[in-house]
């Protein structure tokens, strides 16, 4: 039965009437609410607004390594250390370290440029930071609805955007509703902020009916994987921040590995692989498990009993894409009626693998603007206001000085080191030419008879891992008996197109064993099919970016399920 189907059955759905309708309960879409409230306060007025969160709770689904730059949440809320915002452990030390298979050069932190210099930044769980600003959204009057995830945009008949659709609950995987069916309902607002992370479900679809990339370089993504450990006391150093370039990628491979040192004895670690990467063999998750056999990188974890060195415990797991593109690849982000935030239209800035600042900026941007036309007594036109307040912020002022940090890579990554180092150490950012990239990340697979393949070492159960252990601590759950939330426009192409051509990639780029090529018992288990095991899924939508035929199409699945991340 078609969502067509069940609404002549079912409907009309119940709608619910608001000035400000936010998807995403993280930090762009909270700082969003908070900021309109803060607006009508000051200005004696009321302003009706609904965050809608497809995790089970604010902050269950965000993922980041993280370092945070506070500036934008001192605009935000000023007095944030009073109010115990989870920014306890500042930063102490930066090294930038490039790694061979047994050997590693640490840059001289005198060379380090301005976006690797963390000095005012404080290490955290951004989940937690996340947590602690829906409180301060909720103490304000904001209504946050977690476990239901915006399913559908709603237009006015003229096209603008009237508000959202929440996914019908209790539809079985045959797509009829059982016992348990709930019709999904529909929020309506003056305007609709969408504030879905990197690759966002509706924000994607909202850039291609406006035609928001017109004009832009094609967006580029990562995928980063990963691990939360506790270590031995011996070999913590609150607040060092370590990252690493080089092995175990080649050379024509964008990423790099992070090691950063929470307070309590906890390090936060992880692997960021560009997904415009070209040998399908290639598998993000392995890369990362890999990277920690490094010399520089195993001496935290391992024990030592010859010092009384305690192995280290891994905690948590998880994966998410990130926008990496930066300013080139910036959509349009304000259409009739409501507006894109944070990593839904791709704020993040590379250079300095930091997005939450942005996230939280672009959110008090918009709200400034949709509280400024709602007072005016206008709704449903485009927040012009927004484009022109970022346009002249000092977040504009940062993207613009690392414009060309992604696109230097597509010349290798001693070329990107050199330029970038020119660009952002001794031009301090004012450059006077623009690089652009010309193909998504998508297009850029190889066919596999060009590559070679890539032979991993098998996880040890002790430093490295496989992914089902690894979905396993991410509390990853969806209820069985859902049609799965990803879908395939033409169920032949994997096997007719992507195994045969790409050698099946699906198996690879996924961190979650989502996807894999078994026996086709129906056609005599001589031939293969893919199957998906969409309980895994951990929501980092690595596989709608990086499907070489963009075949694989991510949907919102019931609200509440995914990951539960616990201080990622």
């Amino acid at each position: 039965m078609t969502n067509e189907d069940i609404l002549q059955q079912y409907g009309p759905r119940e709608a619910m009437e608001y000035d400000v309708v936010i998807v995403g309960g993280g930090p762009g879409g909270l700082a969003t609410a908070i900021r309109l409230k803060q607006m009508a306060a000051a200005n004696g007025t009321e302003v009706s607004v609904v965050v809608l969160e497809k995790g089970s709770e604010p902050g269950a689904h965000i993922l980041s390594g993280a370092i945070m730059d506070p500036k934008a949440l001192t605009e935000l809320i000023p007095d944030w250390k009073e109010k115990g915002a989870p920014l306890n452990q500042p930063v102490s030390d930066d090294a930038m370290v490039f790694l061979g298979e047994n050997s590693s050069f640490r840059t001289p932190n005198f060379l380090l440029p301005p976006c690797f210099q963390n000095h005012g930044n404080y290490v955290v769980s951004l989940g937690n930071v996340t947590r602690w600003l829906a409180e301060q959204a909720e103490g304000l009057g904001v209504e946050i609805f977690p476990g239901f995830a915006a399913a559908e945009v709603l237009y006015h008949d003229d096209g603008s955007v009237k508000g959202v659709a929440t996914g019908n609950m209790g539809v079985g995987k045959d797509g009829e509703p059982t016992g348990d069916f709930q019709l999904g309902m529909e929020l309506h607002g003056k305007y609709t902020i969408f504030a879905e992370g990197a690759r966002g479900h509706l924000g994607k679809q909202l850039i291609a009916r406006y035609k928001l990339d017109d004009g832009r370089d094609p967006q580029a993504y990562g995928i980063g994987v990963k691990e939360l450990w506790e270590i031995d006391p011996k070999r913590h150093q609150p607040g060092f921040v370590l990252h690493t370039a080089g092995w175990p990628l080649a050379n024509d491979t964008y990423g790099g590995g992070f090691l950063y040192h929470l307070e309590d004895n906890k390090v936060t670690l992880g692997f960021i692989t560009g997904l415009d990467y070209a040998n399908p063999y290639l598998s993000p998750f392995e890369e990362m498990q890999r990277w920690k056999l490094h010399p520089n990188i195993r001496w935290y974890l391992e024990g030592d009993e010859s010092q009384g060195i305690k192995p280290a415990k891994r905690l948590g797991y998880g994966a998410r894409a990130i926008t990496a593109g930066g300013l080139m690849s910036l959509p349009k982000f304000v259409f009739p009626g409501g507006a894109l935030v944070g990593c839904d239209a791709g704020f993040l800035n590379a250079s300095r693998i930091k997005g939450s600042h942005a996230a939280i900026k672009t959110g008090m941007l918009a709200a400034d603007a949709a509280f400024e036309a709602i007072a005016a007594g206008r709704q449903g036109d485009e927040l012009t206001a927004y484009t022109r307040a970022f346009e002249s912020s000092w977040l504009h002022e940062e993207l613009n000085k690392a414009r060309n940090f992604k696109a230097w890579f597509k010349k290798g990554l001693t070329v990107a080191t050199l330029a970038n180092g020119i660009e952002q150490f001794v031009l301090r950012g004012h450059i006077p030419w623009t690089l652009h990239r010309d193909k998504p990340d998508h297009a850029c697979l190889k066919p596999a008879a060009e590559c070679q393949p890539i032979v991993y070492p098998k996880p040890d159960g002790k430093l490295t891992f496989d992914r089902l252990s690894s979905v396993f601590v991410s509390n990853t759950n969806h209820a069985e008996d859902q049609p799965a939330h990803l879908k395939l426009k033409d169920a032949a192409v994997p096997t007719q197109i992507n195994l045969p051509l790409y050698a099946g990639p699906e198996s690879r780029y996924c961190p979650a064993g989502v996807y894999e090529f078994v026996p086709d018992e129906a056609a005599g288990g001589n031939a293969q099919r893919l199957q998906i095991n969409a309980q895994n899924c951990v929501h980092c939508k690595t596989c709608d970016i990086k499907d070489p035929t963009q075949n694989i199409v991510w949907v919102t699945p019931e609200g509440g399920g995914g990951p539960n991340y616990s201080g990622m």
